[in-house]
């Protein structure tokens, strides 16, 4: 529908004349209305809370995995409205912003595990191992009450006015709840290797 909008407006522009316009309608009219808020709505705080886990973990390299695993779960979220035929509106905005949340916060926590074990000498690998494994219980616990919890979002009474949250977190989250056990680890192999600046620290003060 975004690109339907997108060729009226088009083609508007082209064929009507000066002083003639039109007026968007129904869902037409929320596209319009919400499109322009979407990149703000998530880049900018995303680009904060990079920041704030640059800071937090003192390397880029190991904060850069939370915002690569949270893409991960938007990707999954877009492919979940997708299937349900349900546009991007405020609703399935809000039902993203949820999504990231709980998507951060499981990445965090894993890597924030890893991180000292690698400071105490572990490879990558097995840090990231490690903390996939001890981790892997509370955030299935987490992923799967979510979804599960929003069930009756999309399958309870009214569900037609809840849909779009509904559908974001049973069907995204789902979705992401099958990967992101193997994709943090994995990214954490792949991207955490710089050295920890925390870690060359600590070496240099035991010398």
């Amino acid at each position: 529908m975004r690109e339907a909008v997108d060729a009226l407006h088009t083609l508007a522009n082209q064929e009507l004349p000066n002083g003639i316009g039109f007026l968007m309608l129904d869902k037409a009219a929320e596209i319009d209305e919400n499109s322009h808020g979407v990149y703000t709505t998530y880049i900018v705080p995303l680009l904060i809370v990079f920041l704030l886990l640059v800071a937090q973990f003192e390397s880029v390299a190991s904060a850069a995995i939370v915002p690569l695993t949270v893409l991960f779960g938007i990707c999954a979220a877009v492919l979940s409205l997708g299937l349900s035929g349900i546009i991007i509106n405020i609703y399935s905005q809000i039902g993203v912003l949820m999504l990231i949340v709980i998507m951060a916060k499981n990445a965090i926590l894993m890597v924030e595990f890893a991180d000292p074990l690698r400071e105490d000498g572990l490879t990558r690998r097995e840090a990231a191992h490690q903390a996939a494994v001890v981790r892997l219980r509370p955030s299935a616990m987490t992923m799967i009450s979510t979804v599960l919890a929003s069930l009756p979002l999309v399958l309870g009474p009214g569900a037609e006015a809840r849909a779009a949250i509904g559908w974001v977190v049973v069907g995204g989250l789902g979705l992401a709840s099958a990967f992101t056990p193997l994709l943090t680890p994995a990214l954490y192999v792949l991207v955490a290797t710089l050295p920890n600046p925390r870690s060359a620290a600590r070496k240099m003060f035991f010398r």
